[in-house]
C-alpha cells in the first residue's frame, strides 16, 4: 500500500497517520498486531525516523494504537473506532443530503441517483 504521496500538499506525518487509520478502518490491520518499528519504516519511507514517531504519536493520541514499553506500538483492538468513524460518516451524509435539499434537489432524487451509482460501483468491483 503506498503510504506516501509527495504531491500531496498535506505533511508527511498526516499521510502516515491516514494511510494507517485507513488500514485499521479496512481490517488490514488487526487489534494487538504490532506495527512496523519506527526505524523500519522511517527506512521504508525513506523519511526520517521523527517523522514516523510524530505519525505514532498522533495515531496513539486518537486512540488507534497503545505503546508497550520496550516492545512496540500495537493496533488497539477497540471496535468504538470504527463505530465512531461510521457514525462521522453517515453525519456528513446526512449534511449533504439536508444541503442539496437546500439547493432544491430532492431527497428522492438524491436517493435515486446514489442508489444507480451504487449499483455500478457494485458492478465495477464483480469485474475486480
Amino acid at each position: 500500500m503506498k503510504i506516501i504521496d509527495y504531491q500531496d500538499s498535506r505533511p508527511i506525518y498526516e499521510q502516515i497517520v491516514e494511510s494507517f487509520k485507513l488500514q485499521i478502518f479496512k481490517g488490514i490491520l488487526q487489534a494487538d498486531e504490532q506495527m512496523p518499528s519506527v526505524r523500519s519504516l522511517a527506512m521504508e519511507l525513506s523519511t526520517n525516523p521523527n517523522t514516523v514517531q510524530r505519525a505514532y504519536t498522533e495515531l496513539e493520541r486518537q486512540g488507534f494504537i497503545y505503546t508497550v514499553k520496550g516492545r512496540g506500538n500495537f493496533v488497539k483492538g477497540d471496535d468504538t473506532l470504527k463505530i465512531t468513524k461510521k457514525q462521522e460518516v453517515i453525519d456528513e451524509i446526512m449534511e449533504l443530503f439536508v444541503e442539496a435539499n437546500g439547493i432544491g434537489i430532492a431527497y428522492d432524487e438524491v436517493l435515486s441517483e446514489i442508489k444507480e451509482r451504487i449499483a455500478e460501483l457494485k458492478k465495477e468491483e464483480g469485474k475486480a
